[in-house]
């Protein structure tokens, strides 16, 4: 399953935006280190479903359905807020960055009001600096990073001698932290350092390398939280100028929250990500229930269109990561599976994955006797090596097991 890690120092609302995603209600409060340990919860990829399209009403297993969306389970962990130093172990700091590297892509949340100073401690908005905090936490990522390729050089220097190739050999300490060799030649091409010999780096080539290396494996999108403060329009603009190559999605943590638990009590109509929300019957809401929705409405979708919880997500999973959504069938003709379920699974695959990777995910056996697979819109044969697409369709047809998909 993707897992996605919220990043960023304390009391900027990663707990908030961690309970807006899952509905979980993790303890939040403003002293720092409240989150202890990480706490793991599960969100929603959301996209267009197929069944629209193919005209059938959809009957889901592994996902669910609502109103032509389809919602895919991904993992969703708040670590604990990180401050200087710990990639030296302080604060909480080992902790976090092990979790950290347990994600595929990181929601880096910053207080885009400014107001939390240095230390993660609230101060009045304004006062606080979000474009230096996100250069203090992508330091320690870095420099942890760092740490550990310097801590195994040797082993590095050795395993290069047996004959293994550079990225070999420095994708093995690494393996620990969903870093593949894939990841490693990337970074190693994009720092110009595939032709030169690791015995002659120099602590500048360690931090290039692991810069590109941070960049590469651990995607990231800022998110500037508490927009609706006053004043962090200003703070946002900055973050955007100052972090260019990086996607910076504009949020309200506490306002999704406030709409989400709304409509979980049925005082709202509202889909997680939508730009509108319905007042369902408004002699049920108090007046400051009916002063908070205002102010949402203005402030936040008004301006920004959504609260940004929801589209952060979708933009991670689909942006960053590419992630295409497969649905997988045993009948063609009914895009069904064996006991009837109609476009019973929505699965994500990484880019370029191919159809014996799609048969891997469902079963061994499956891949095992592998023939190849059937686009159920065409019914073209589609060879085992081929790239799947986002939204394909498709029946997959193997020797040794039957009535898989």
């Amino acid at each position: 399953m993707i897992k996605i890690g919220l990043i960023g120092k304390t009391n900027t609302g990663k707990t908030t935006f961690f309970n807006a995603a899952t509905l979980l209600s993790a303890e939040i409060s403003t002293y720092p280190f409240t989150t202890k340990a990480p706490n793991v919860g599960s969100c929603y990829a959301v996209t267009p479903c197929v069944d629209v399209e193919l005209g059938v009403k959809c009957n889901p297993r592994n996902s669910y359905c609502r109103e032509g969306w389809r919602h895919i389970p991904i993992e969703i962990v708040d670590l604990p807020g990180l401050i200087k130093g710990a990639w030296a172990g302080k604060g909480l700091g080992n902790q976090f960055l092990s979790v950290a590297a347990q994600a595929d892509a990181l929601l880096h949340v910053v207080d885009a009001s400014g107001s939390v100073d240095e230390e993660g401690r609230l101060t009045e908005p304004g006062k606080g600096n979000p474009v230096a905090d996100v250069f203090d936490i992508e330091e320690e990522i870095v420099i942890w990073l760092m740490k550990i390729i310097e801590r195994n050089q040797d082993r590095i220097s050795k395993t290069i001698k047996t004959g293994k190739s550079l990225a070999e050999a420095l994708s093995e300490p690494l393996k620990g932290m969903k870093i593949t060799q894939q990841h490693v030649e990337e970074a190693l091409a994009r720092s110009g350092l595939k032709e030169k010999e690791f015995d002659n780096w120099s602590m500048m080539d360690d931090r290039k390398f692991s810069e590109t290396l941070r960049e590469v494996s651990k995607p990231t999108i800022i998110i500037a939280n508490k927009m609706d403060i006053e004043g962090s329009e200003k703070f946002y603009r900055e973050l955007q100028e100052r972090f260019p190559d990086k996607i910076v999605v504009p949020c309200s943590a506490e306002a999704e929250l406030i709409l989400r638990r709304a409509e979980q009590k049925g005082l709202i109509k509202y889909l997680p990500g939508e730009e509108k929300f319905q007042i369902v019957n408004r002699s049920m809401l108090t007046q400051q229930q009916l002063w908070a929705l205002e102010m949402i409405n203005e402030r936040i979708l008004g301006r920004y269109m959504r609260t940004g919880v929801q589209f952060a997500i979708n933009t991670a999973v689909f942006k960053l990561l590419g992630m295409n959504v497969v649905y997988p069938v045993a009948d063609i003709t009914k895009y069904a599976d064996t006991r009837g379920n109609v476009l019973p699974d929505a699965i994500l695959m990484p880019p370029n994955s191919t159809v014996r990777d799609l048969a891997e995910r469902i079963h061994k056996d499956l891949a095992k006797g592998l023939l190849y697979a059937i686009d159920a819109r065409t019914g073209l044969r589609l060879p085992a090596d081929y790239r799947l697409k986002d939204r394909d369709v498709v029946k997959i047809q193997s020797a040794m097991a039957h009535g898989h998909g």
